[in-house]
């Protein structure tokens, strides 16, 4: 990861839509640059894959709750078969295993109060895992800021010994570094 895939992965979580060549307009490369760039990202796994945000409330899911759960016994059969089963539930926004008193977090968008009821009594307390769980009501949600593209290993990477001259300066884009 350098700057510059740090700046593509910048832009593209802001507008994942937009076309190469408005890509490498706004980054200061060439097109063919750009689209190397985001293909060795995909190749290298750091971008998995392009989505649709929806508006949960334009979907008629207005009301949302983070379920803790918590199931036995633990192990990673049930684990892993729990997970399975509640990420297929049409209520169910995102599933996390966490450690700590709770096994599991699990969001969930529903239309108002009696639909996460429902949810609570008809599809949670009957999985024969489940031995406990509470609900925690999100009133409201901020969106959360732009993943930061550097990795944390680079971040604890030490200096490079100052050469002198002055700040590093990034590679200019599209060419190959020359050794020398």
């Amino acid at each position: 990861m350098d700057e510059l895939d740090s700046a593509i992965i910048r832009h593209l979580q802001l507008n994942a839509r937009q076309s190469n060549r408005e890509l490498a307009r706004q980054i200061g490369v060439a097109p063919s640059t750009s689209l190397e760039r985001v293909r060795s990202l995909e190749e290298r796994g750091v971008i998995t894959g392009y989505h649709a945000e929806l508006d949960l409330a334009a979907l008629n899911r207005h009301y949302q709750a983070f379920i803790a759960a918590q199931v036995r016994p633990l192990s990673r059969t049930v684990i892993t078969a729990f997970q399975e089963a509640v990420s297929k539930l049409p209520e169910v926004v995102g599933v996390f295993v966490v450690a700590g008193g709770d096994d599991f977090l699990i969001h969930v968008a529903v239309q108002n109060n009696e639909a996460l009821h429902a949810f609570l009594m008809d599809r949670l307390s009957q999985r024969r895992e489940v031995v406990g769980f509470r609900t925690i009501v999100i009133f409201q949600h901020a969106p959360t800021a732009l993943l930061s593209a550097l990795p944390e290993a680079n971040a604890q990477r030490p200096a490079a010994p100052s050469s002198g001259r002055g700040p590093l300066r990034a590679r200019s884009a599209g060419r190959a570094p020359t050794d020398g």
